[in-house]
């Protein structure tokens, strides 16, 4: 097959679409559960089905694509399973938000309404991310695609729950949990941000029962005092021990509580007296349980004070804690309030501030499943990656709390519950009970909340390949090879999968976790609205292609640190997607007429030229790199490899060398050797670099000659090193090439010699076997260095005006014209002087305490960043002067 012509000048828009419905249309991406190939397996985090792509989708669905494609040419039966979460606080606000702009609640539709409403949404709107990650490049196996809400996964929800509860596992309880007034949910202890705020500290005069005495407690919610049931005091500080016991009057409702001794409290905070209101602090309910209190709640579902607060019922929390300050402060209550940093817990769907409330609710009990998941990474059954994570799932594993798994939303799994109106019975099962199975009794009314999102997330790996059943894909592809997430789900997610998985399957869900740090912008700050510094990545796809995209995140992936995006940066791999599509251009207009067949021709490496020879042995070595870094998820150090063999090495190199043989009038065997060099070079780039770059890879290949039709780039086989060119004799001589070319070009810049300005070259050197080389790959040098004349000698004199260089057992001389030294040594000192005037200039700045001090900081480091490089410009002009200055004495 011949080759064909690339147009001039590479356009993404018109290569990918194309190349992705051709991989679709012909199955590439589906894995086959019935292959006998060993098996490689990812399962995607879903993306909640309310999302859209950003630039944290972006990176990790890249990586994971590169994995998936790389094990593809590898061989191995790849499945990528993809799907979405049905997110369910997300999902309901959408929703909510929506008949809201109708005037329509919820509550107004009724929950089947509602619920048929959300089903609705999701089947018009909930694939927008599908087909964004389609255009980001994701082989996905779309055919296996998966809802945590269908069918399916409802059945192993189902399945899971019962089990759990049967074994005691699951429980329903009055604990304090977080509660989000806005979302009129419970949260998980992951689920709550904690954010720094400026509060205030407020001392509260507590007066003891039938005297004149008094405490001062210290509290930043002063609106929670009518639940206190106790003030606890350390039985270590000797202020209190005397009133240990004693009783004291609560204000404005008069209740007596009474001092109770607790090792908890820090002598050193507040006053060293604790108000303990165990309905709506977490450290109180604990304290609480341990000295029976009373567990009184003030606040309600809707963060508004209950009946229990007295004249302050009906209040909002917020405005009831401002009426009681006040009224405090008329009464002589309030002593004194100060200014407070503390962490406020807020909700991470709609930023409300969380309220600890006591509530009647669902829970699984952790420990004795977190147990088996920490001795699986213990022992080595999963491994995290990078292991500075492994210290950090070992301490959240150990001390882990039982997880609040109900939550009181429309939208999501419903608890499999039911409570007899009779005797009271909970009964669990899949099906709708008939009856109470204690009493007979046909009174059953269903649990009306639903599982929190995370619990049918962490069946994820499993009931996605069809469990509960014993299904062919769970045979083949249960336990899965790696997953790739970001540490913010470390236990959101990652966790609670391994003790899902180790408990459901009796192995873990995946081999490895390789965990990627976060997206910054090039200042290494987060991304936020609020900044205004938040990147679409659909919009940098638009601009510069999703190869181009892929590869800058790909090269800025380093283990256990976050990424720091610019847009230069992705315009920068959109000129290397440039660079690889000319010199695919320059290789395709010189195989038009190369016969393919000579491919079948047994060769020997010593037939090929030095830079046929050279380029292949590190072609060699780019590929083991490449691999060993893949197979390390060492995503940037893999990108670098290519990057610098692609760029510098063939394309600034071997191309420029290929040329004086492919030019060569009269060369034909050469010419073919250069010819299928570079085909077969070209060919293991385009393979190497398939995984990052998709579709520009694709779109080449297609074009280069072949043997036999290869329907896609997807299933080619990845290159594999080819010894016979692993020569260091071969390397070193290139690399005296080199080392040559690079001196006489650097003679040329320090001279201002024009590029295309022939040069003479006098080479002086003792070591025969150094010049015998010289003198072999002469014709080279001189092509790429524009050196018209070559003499070689062991002891001739310096010519009186030259540049020189030392390379190796090489002395370098270039004859130059007197006159013309001086000239550039003229040029040199008023580029100088024009740099010092400069630099006087930048500096007054940097030396003006008032600019330094009035102007942001970003213009002060602009003026620093331009000083420096004023200092480097100088530094390297008088070196080139000082040099013409000695030649011309």
């Amino acid at each position: 097959m011949a080759s064909k012509m690339l147009d001039k000048s590479y356009d993404p828009h018109l290569v990918e679409e194309k190349w992705y419905r051709h991989w679709e249309k012909l199955g590439y991406f589906r894995a086959d559960e019935n292959s006998d190939q060993k098996a490689y397996s990812i399962v995607i985090p879903p993306p909640n089905v309310t999302g859209v792509l950003h630039i944290g989708h972006a990176l990790n669905n890249t990586l994971q694509d590169i994995l998936v494609r790389f094990k593809r040419m590898k061989g191995y039966n790849a499945l990528w399973m993809p799907g979405t979460d049905h997110a369910g606080i997300a999902t309901q606000n959408v929703v909510e938000k929506q008949l809201s702009e109708n005037g329509v609640s919820r509550h107004t539709l009724g929950r089947e309404k509602f619920i048929e409403r959300v089903w609705k949404w999701k089947e018009q709107s909930g694939g927008t991310i599908i087909s964004q990650l389609k255009k980001l490049g994701a082989s996905c196996d779309w055919s296996r695609e998966r809802f945590t809400m269908d069918e399916g996964l409802s059945e192993a929800v189902k399945e899971v729950f019962i089990r759990l509860y049967q074994e005691g596992l699951i429980y329903r309880s009055h604990y304090i949990i977080n509660w989000c007034p806005r979302c009129q949910t419970a949260l998980s202890d992951l689920e709550v941000e904690h954010q720094e705020v400026l509060g205030k500290l407020y001392h509260l005069k507590y007066p003891f029962k039938g005297c004149d005495r008094s405490v001062i407690v210290a509290t930043t919610r002063p609106e929670t005092m009518f639940g206190d049931t106790a003030v606890a005091v350390n039985p270590e500080d000797g202020r209190y021990q005397s009133v240990i016991g004693e009783k004291i009057i609560l204000p404005v409702i008069h209740r007596e509580i009474p001092v109770i001794a607790d090792r908890y409290v820090d002598i050193e905070f507040g006053t060293g007296c604790l108000k303990i209101t165990p309905a709506h602090d977490f450290n109180d309910f604990e304290i609480g349980l341990n000295h029976r209190l009373e567990q009184i709640k003030v606040i309600d579902e809707a963060g508004r004070m209950n009946e229990n607060a007295g004249p302050y019922q009906g209040l909002d929390r917020f405005e009831c804690r401002n009426q009681v300050v006040e009224d405090f402060e008329r009464d002589g209550v309030l002593i004194k309030v100060e200014d407070y940093r503390h962490m406020v817990g807020h909700c991470y769907r709609c930023k409300t501030i969380v309220e600890p409330n006591l509530s009647l609710q669902w829970f699984v009990k952790a420990k004795p499943l977190a147990k088996t998941a920490i001795e699986s990474v213990r022992d080595g059954r999963t491994r995290i990656i990078p292991v500075v994570w492994e210290k950090t799932y070992f301490e959240w594993m150990e001390n882990i709390k039982d997880w609040c798994i109900s939550r009181q939303i429309w939208w999501g799994h419903r608890i499999p519950a039911w409570y007899c109106g009779q005797c009271g019975e909970v009964v669990v099962s899949k099906e709708t009970p008939a009856s109470c199975p204690k009493c007979g009794s046909g009174l059953l009314t269903p649990e009306t909340d639903v599982l929190d999102t995370w619990f049918s997330s962490a069946l994820w790996p499993f009931s996605t390949m069809g469990w509960p059943k014993e299904t062919k894909e769970l045979k083949r592809f249960y336990p899965t090879s790696v997953l790739v997430t970001g540490f913010d789900i470390l236990f959101f997610w990652v966790a609670r999968m391994m003790m899902m998985g180790l408990k459901f399957m009796g192995d873990v869900p995946f081999r490895d976790v390789y965990i990627h740090g976060l997206v910054r912008d090039e200042k290494g700050e987060k991304y936020s609205k609020t900044r205004g510094n938040v990147v679409d990545p659909l919009d940098l796809i638009d601009r510069f292609g999703a190869d181009a995209l892929r590869f800058t995140l790909a090269a800025l992936t380093m283990p256990g640190s976050d990424l720091k995006l610019s847009e230069s940066r992705t315009e920068g791999y959109r000129h290397f997607a440039n660079k690889i599509w000319n010199a695919s251009r320059f290789a395709l207009i010189n195989l038009e007429k190369f016969n393919i067949d000579e491919m079948t021709q047994e060769v020997t490496p010593r037939e090929f030229n030095l830079p046929d020879r050279w380029i292949r042995g590190r072609l060699n070595q780019t590929i083991r790199d490449v691999q060993k870094a893949l197979e390390e998820y060492k995503f940037n150090e893999a990108a670098y490899a290519l990057y610098q063999f692609i760029w510098h090495e063939f394309c600034d190199w071997y191309l420029e060398l290929a040329k004086l043989t492919l030019y060569q009038e009269g060369e034909k065997k050469g010419k073919t050797l250069t010819q299928r060099t570079l085909l077969e070079v070209l060919d293991a780039i385009l393979k190497l670099l398939h995984p990052f770059m998709p579709f520009i890879t694709e779109e080449i290949w297609q074009q280069l000659p072949k043997r036999k039709e290869n329907k896609s780039i997807m299933i080619a086989e990845f290159p594999k090193p080819d010894e016979r060119y692993d020569d260091e004799t071969v390397a070193d001589q290139m690399a005296l090439v080199v080392d040559v070319v690079n001196a006489l070009r650097n003679i040329r810049g320090e001279m201002n010699l024009p590029p295309g300005e022939p040069i003479m070259a006098l080479f002086r050197t003792k070591n025969g076997e150094v010049e015998e080389r010289l003198r072999e790959n002469q014709p080279f040098i001189q092509l790429l260095a524009w050196v018209k004349e070559f003499h070689f000698g062991r002891d001739f004199e310096k010519p009186l005006y030259s540049a020189f260089a030392v390379v190796r057992d090489v002395e370098i001389f270039v004859p130059m014209d007197r006159s013309r030294m001086e000239e550039e040594a003229k040029r040199l000192q008023k580029e100088i002087s024009k740099i010092e005037k400069e630099s006087v200039f930048v500096m007054k700045k940097l030396s003006n305490e008032q600019f330094l001090s009035k102007a942001p900081p970003l213009v002060v480091q602009e003026v620093k960043e331009k000083a420096l490089e004023f200092h480097s410009q100088r530094e390297k002009l008088e070196e080139s002067l000082n040099k013409i200055k000695e030649m011309l004495e």
